[in-house]
């Protein structure tokens, strides 16, 4: 998937906006070099909740082609204050080399997160999405390499992301995490990902950080992913 996650309220604001620019399959925001399955669609939705704010994610994607995968979702970002802001994400993602057991893929994703509203702090993106498979699939690496441009400061950002995925049970897969997509300071997460159906339904969890910061920079978040078979023409 393209994979896609996730504070003070201003740097939560920011991780609103940015984060799903490099979503993997929930929970992780480092991507990986997979895609949905050929002419189906997935629904990847979770509840972020920081320290003096709350997001809803909804992420729709679909892969029409067998190699383009196309997500167009949206956030709604709730603080304290009652103060309410609405992000739309749209972003394609296709693979040179697809990831397989005990083997690597790599692909490419760009994208554009911005607010309804059309207010200036919006971002294009771009980023290459490495992984690595071992023990066939007990364990995985992924790799997120890329650029971001902030529209609200006019500058160009350097983004990177290392993620690991453990299965430890047959339906349960223990991810850990850091990343940095933009800010002065790098994030780090870790959770849980379980099937309920498995290749259908799975709900996670994870509890994050931004480095450097104290309790102001922590987050816990809660998902569902949903899967669809092959319905598309």
């Amino acid at each position: 998937m393209l994979f896609i996650c996730r504070l003070s309220i201003v740097p939560g604001l920011v991780l609103a906006i940015v984060a799903p620019v490099a979503y993997g399959a929930r929970p992780l925001v480092t991507d990986d070099a997979s895609l949905v399955d050929a002419k189906a669609c997935q629904l990847e939705s979770w509840i972020q909740k920081n320290r003096g704010s709350t997001e809803y994610w909804a992420l729709p994607a679909c892969n029409f082609t067998g190699n383009l995968e196309l997500t167009f979702g949206g956030s709604r970002f709730s603080d304290a204050e009652a103060t309410q802001t609405a992000n739309v994400t749209f972003q394609g993602k296709t693979l040179f080399k697809p990831l397989k057991p005990n083997d690597w893929g790599i692909g490419f994703v760009a994208g554009h997160a911005g607010r309804v509203d059309g207010a200036a702090d919006s971002q294009w993106y771009a980023y290459v999405p490495a992984s690595f498979s071992f023990h066939d699939d007990r364990f995985q690496l992924d790799i997120n390499a890329g650029w971001m441009r902030d529209s609200q400061d006019r500058r160009d950002h350097l983004t990177w992301g290392i993620a690991a995925e453990t299965l430890i049970a047959k339906r349960i897969s223990l991810v850990a995490e850091v990343f940095n997509q933009g800010e002065d300071k790098p994030s780090f997460q870790i959770g849980f990902r379980y099937s309920l159906v498995p290749d259908r339904v799975q709900v996670d969890g994870t509890y994050g950080k931004s480095l450097g910061n104290d309790n102001n920079g922590r987050w816990l978040s809660l998902g569902v992913r949903l899967l669809s078979v092959p319905f598309l023409p």
